[in-house]
């Protein structure tokens, strides 16, 4: 395990999280109270007894770079550990920054150059997952291949979003869609690949080859030794609102197989500001909690049911959180109500505003990524008191009260500062 360098994809811009990666990287955006998306392929690794990683970053990566560091949270700080960020070699033009995971390994040649390990591990940093990944090494090493890809049964529907194979009996690759309309199969690509190092040195040796799912592994398949590693455990792609929105509320549910605390997920707690400064969680007389996750530093007055709520909540007296996702330090107004909303950090919800998701119509502006019934708020957003916004609607981050043109926001409006 020792001769594996791991390769950790996390540059990708996420766009359809929309306002969530307005002001950071896709695998910088918090997670389930006081984590962050990239901490669970962070954890995996640690877990697994790798020791040395490239982080290669590029969509605003300011708050990512921050919260990595130098992998202390994570033990990978000592003579044979480390953990180093590898910005895009970028220019003045956009086609310096990476045009495929192929490609970006392509341009970090000079960090594989510094080691000689035996298999390199490429894992991407905006999934929620556990895995092991040395018994993923054991099976390529085991059958001499040249590529193996970590893959799994998801339901058919979901294919479009995935590379799909098709397999013989020993598990190696016959056949490859990468994110097909019509797929012949259920079963998906993870991201997460393992190469024989002088392999993948010669594979990026061909300047056509911009994406591993893409480009190299359908026209590597037949020639060369390629074998799909089976995965059941938990694993979900964060990469839209609704997957991210019942990724959080699977942490509610027993029964899904997401267990953050007994997976041995680390966070930067310095970073976060959860390194012992925060106080406990208060929940006071007349207050009621339901079926949710309170972090530190919470006080409730009101109702909160089925929702995650991260460090430095307030709910007022009387105010209701329904089916929501609640960030760092928000304000919930006194007799505010919450139903199926997603707030970013340092937002306000003035007094008595009703907030709902349900809606028939998609978000106008976003269709693709608003329409399974959420209201999404941006970070440091201000909400009017007694307002009422109706589901599908999105609030850019820094809206203050003066910026909405009415109290209501029907279904499916962007409001952004004017």
């Amino acid at each position: 395990m020792i001769n594996t360098l791991v390769m950790l994809l996390a540059g990708g811009e996420g766009s359809r999280l929309n306002v969530l990666v307005e002001v950071r990287a896709k695998p910088a955006v918090p997670f389930g109270g006081i984590y962050r998306i990239i901490d669970f392929t962070l954890s995996n690794i640690m877990n697994s007894g790798l020791e040395r990683i490239g982080v290669l970053t590029q969509y605003k990566p300011l708050s990512l770079m921050s919260h990595v560091g130098l992998g202390k949270a994570w033990d990978f700080e000592g003579r044979n550990r480390g953990i180093k960020i590898l910005p895009p070699h970028t220019g003045n033009m956009d086609a310096d920054w990476y045009k495929g995971t192929a490609d970006a390994l392509r341009q970090n040649m000079d960090y594989l150059d510094r080691y000689d390990p035996e298999n390199i591990l490429i894992v991407s940093g905006d999934h929620i997952y556990h895995m092991d990944y040395a018994p993923l090494i054991a099976y390529h090493k085991q059958n001499r291949a040249d590529l193996t890809v970590a893959m799994m049964e998801v339901p058919r529907e979901q294919m479009v979003h995935f590379g799909t194979a098709q397999v013989d009996g020993r598990g190696r690759i016959r056949s490859w869609e990468e994110k097909p309309k019509k797929p012949k199969g259920t079963l998906a690509s993870l991201g997460i690949y393992v190469f024989r190092t002088p392999y993948l040195i010669k594979a990026l040796q061909d300047p056509s080859a911009m994406d591993f799912g893409r480009d190299l592994i359908p026209s590597v398949i037949r020639k060369d030794r390629v074998f799909a590693y089976p995965f059941s455990g938990y694993w979900r792609d964060v990469g839209t609102l609704a997957f991210y929105f019942e990724a959080h509320m699977d942490l509610l549910n027993p029964e899904s197989g997401l267990n953050p605390e007994a997976w041995g997920v680390q966070t930067n707690m310095e970073e976060e500001g959860l390194n012992g400064d925060r106080p406990a969680i208060i929940i006071e007389k007349d207050a009621r909690v339901v079926r949710s996750l309170l972090s530190a530093d919470t006080i409730i007055e009101g109702r909160v049911e089925g929702s995650i709520l991260s460090p430095g909540v307030r709910v007022g007296k009387g105010a209701q959180v329904i089916n929501s996702i609640i960030m760092h330090d928000c304000q919930v107004g006194t007799g505010a109500y919450l139903d199926r909303v997603i707030i970013d950090k340092k937002v306000r919800i003035g007094k008595q505003a009703r907030i709902v998701g349900q809606a028939t119509l998609p978000n106008r502006e976003f269709p693709g990524h608003l329409k399974e019934g959420l209201t999404l708020i941006g970070k440091g957003a201000s909400i009017p008191s007694t307002s009422k916004i109706q589901g599908n609607t999105i609030i850019y981050p820094g809206v203050e009260e003066g910026d909405f043109k009415s109290l209501v926001a029907a279904e499916g409006e962007t409001v952004r500062k004017r």
